[in-house]
């Protein structure tokens, strides 16, 4: 354990700060929302916290349109509400992790007002533009992640410009040694405010090979999916140039002692595992999102796990996660009764977990009337389910109004899970009850930090594994079943879902055994 670093041992928890805490009765979570509520972190047993943009942005994609990387929004707060912030959560032990998003700002950002000015602005080059193609249309026929093209026409200077989300987002050139150094140098001005690393948005897309031509069209795809993946992105994604930023963003993290880069990567595993870099060069986490898109069934669960185990370098460290601000809530994929069934499973894989905010709740995907709706995704490609504001419902803290999230009109409806809020869920069998329990054994339990993976059993909807060997090994069973399933073990029960001691596993029972 003395061996391990901090993010190796630690749990991240990340905060999206719109729906976490509001100070202020706006509505919107904030900066000083967040201190008021570190301590819950800090009793859940996480201590790496990790928050979603808090920089100024029109918003038109929720601050991952980026108009100053240098400064605080206003409805957040203010830069010495960031650094009180920081000093709070350093007083706890917690680590803060911002997120970084290189690969795009908003149209709105001053680079890009003074880019579109004219053709021989100084900043021209600092964004992605092109020509019409040849039947006067965009340049190639690349499809954005949000479902048009990723070519927007600029009517003054007569050209295109990339953009591979909303065409409020317009691709950053990182190409140019101009953005190269100063997306850098915005990282050193966080990390000498006191950040302790960063996790970067979207680093597949970072580097556009636009001159490559079209994507060839996907044969898998079919009309009930995202658009966006009528199209194989084979230039636009995982180019050769995104290993070359990340080492220059490795670099500087260098230059300061002791900080984290962890990397929001996607595609294949080989794309995925190839992010750790080639010599300690590249991320120390690239995000291994496989638990998020897979069936959830043994079998499935077995071989990604197996799979990723496999892949990994030498010297690079697992992570994993089952849910985050983009996705559907892990109780909703999998049901609330096997809730907690995946908490122990990402709590207890080798590696390092992260808890997405209400997770540790048993918090579900809520329903949001077409009235209420925020998300420009989902407004884009409508009847798609592709929203995200279900998965990004406020925090419910206690049985007050709006369940202690704010005192004025939430931006997002407040939803509360079956156990009920934070403050009802804190004794008895509940889920954060659970979690707690589980966290505290993980932090304490040497075979859980860094003992090996070892998969004993998959059959019969029941998974059994191995985390350490000899006498230090603790079984983790886990029954996906809703009838009982006997492991065939004996040994002291460290930890049950469901306060069992022995025995056949109860329905949908996660146990945690060190067998004598």
């Amino acid at each position: 354990m003395t061996d391990l670093t901090w993010w190796q041992r630690g749990i991240i928890y990340q905060i999206y700060p719109r729906s976490f805490q509001d100070s202020d009765g706006d509505g919107i979570g904030d900066l000083r929302g967040i201190t008021q509520r570190l301590d819950h972190i800090v009793d859940l047993g996480a201590d790496i916290v990790w928050i979603s943009p808090i920089f100024p942005s029109p918003m038109k994609d929720f601050g991952y349109d980026i108009s100053d990387y240098r400064g605080i929004d206003p409805m957040f707060g203010t830069l010495a509400d960031f650094d009180a912030m920081i000093d709070a959560a350093h007083a706890r032990g917690l680590r803060v992790l911002l997120d970084f998003v290189p690969s795009h700002t908003s149209d709105q950002h001053p680079w890009f007002v003074e880019s579109r000015s004219a053709r021989n602005s100084d900043k021209r080059d600092w964004y992605i533009w092109r020509d019409a193609g040849p039947d006067g249309g965009p340049p190639t026929n690349w499809i954005s992640e949000f479902g048009p093209s990723t070519w927007a026409w600029d009517d003054q200077t007569q050209q295109y410009y990339l953009h591979i989300f909303l065409t409020e987002q317009p691709a950053l050139n990182w190409r140019n040694p101009a953005v190269q150094a100063e997306m850098l140098d915005t990282m050193r001005f966080w990390y000498d405010r006191g950040v302790d690393g960063f996790r970067v948005d979207a680093i597949t897309h970072a580097a556009p090979d636009v001159d490559k031509g079209d994507h060839p069209v996907n044969p898998d795809w079919h009309d009930d999916m995202n658009p966006s993946l009528r199209l194989l992105k084979v230039h636009s994604k995982n180019q050769p140039m995104n290993y070359d930023i990340v080492r220059m963003m490795r670099a500087v993290t260098q230059e300061y002692p002791d900080r984290l880069l962890l990397g929001e990567t996607d595609g294949t595993l080989a794309e995925v595992t190839s992010y750790y870099g080639t010599q300690g060069d590249g991320f120390q986490l690239p995000f291994n999102f496989a638990l998020l898109d897979i069936p959830w069934t043994v079998p499935e669960i077995v071989r990604t796990v197996e799979a990723y185990e496999a892949a990994l370098p030498d010297t690079g460290w697992p992570t994993w996660v089952v849910g985050n601000h983009d996705c559907i809530r892990i109780a909703s994929r999998v049901g609330p009764d096997l809730a907690r069934v995946a908490m122990t499973l990402l709590l207890t894989l080798r590696g390092t977990p992260t808890i997405y905010q209400g997770d540790e709740l048993g918090m579900q995907s809520a329903e949001i009337p077409p009235e209420l709706v925020q998300d420009p995704w989902e407004k884009q490609v409508p009847g798609k389910g592709l929203g995200r504001d279900p998965a990004r419902t406020p925090m419910p803290w206690d049985d007050s109004a709006q369940a202690g999230f704010t005192n004025g009109t939430p931006w997002l409806p407040v939803f509360t899970p079956p156990d009920g809020t934070v403050a009802g869920q804190a004794a008895g069998d509940t889920m954060l009850a659970y979690v707690k329990r589980l966290t505290a054994l993980r932090q304490t339990t040497p075979a859980l930090l860094s003992g090996e993976y070892r998969t004993i059993s998959a059959a019969d909807d029941l998974l059994v594994y191995a985390r350490g060997s000899g006498d230090d090994a603790i079984i983790i069973c886990l029954n996906f079943a809703d009838a009982p399933r006997d492991p065939g073990l004996s040994g002291h029960t460290l930890l049950s879902s469901a306060n069992a001691a022995d025995g056949p596993l109860h329905p949908f029972e996660a146990r945690l055994i060190r067998q004598t």
